[in-house]
């Protein structure tokens, strides 16, 4: 092999790597977004970026990223990631644990929880305790077209009444939609008239 042939299959070998990792860095910063040379990748496509995310926790809202189960999700404020668990109700639980057996309707508590949450802006209202024992930021639920999702999921049957004080702020609204819901039998209370 002449000395030329060498050259141009040491310059293949040594530049191929330093080619494919350019390639590669250009297709991943199709999905980022930043300011200032900071990059963020995103897990959802259409995620909004870390400077909105901030700007609107400052209006009241917090980005959903990811349903847990009927009654608890993770949001995003743009400064950081937490969990949220929705004061006033329980939903049932999406497996077993070691205080509690996996609940009836469970899975269709969760999914209408996804359905009108999951990568939607939400409006957390807090009350007296701010925070669990296990560290979960403790909150009303209001989607941006004004829903109350705690009642809404009480109202329809995906969850129950679950109040511990000082967090009463609603237990009222929230006692009155559950017997609605028990009497009309929607939901988890369908399971009583089998």
């Amino acid at each position: 092999m002449g000395s030329f042939a060498r050259i141009i299959l040491l310059v293949f070998i040594y530049c191929t790597p330093v080619l494919i990792f350019a390639v590669s860095c250009q297709s991943q910063s199709d999905y980022a977004t930043g300011t200032k040379g900071e990059v963020n990748y995103l897990l959802y496509e259409n995620e909004p970026s870390r400077t909105e995310k901030e700007r609107r926790w400052k209006e009241g809202f917090a980005y959903v990223t990811k349903v847990i189960d009927g009654d608890t999700f993770w949001v995003d404020n743009g400064t950081e990631s937490f969990k949220v668990r929705f004061i006033g109700i329980d939903a049932p639980e999406i497996r077993n644990s070691r205080w509690k057996e996996k609940g009836y309707y469970a899975q269709e508590a969760k999914e209408y929880v996804r359905s009108q949450t999951e990568h939607q802006w939400v409006r957390l209202e807090f009350d007296v305790q701010a925070m669990d024992k296990y560290k979960r930021k403790l909150a009303y639920i209001h989607l941006e077209d004004g829903t109350f999702l705690n009642a809404s999921l009480v109202e329809q049957g995906y969850a129950v009444v679950d109040t511990y004080p000082p967090n009463v702020k609603y237990v009222e609204l929230f006692t009155d939609l559950q017997k609605q819901a028990r009497e009309t039998q929607k939901g988890l209370w369908e399971e009583l008239s089998e």
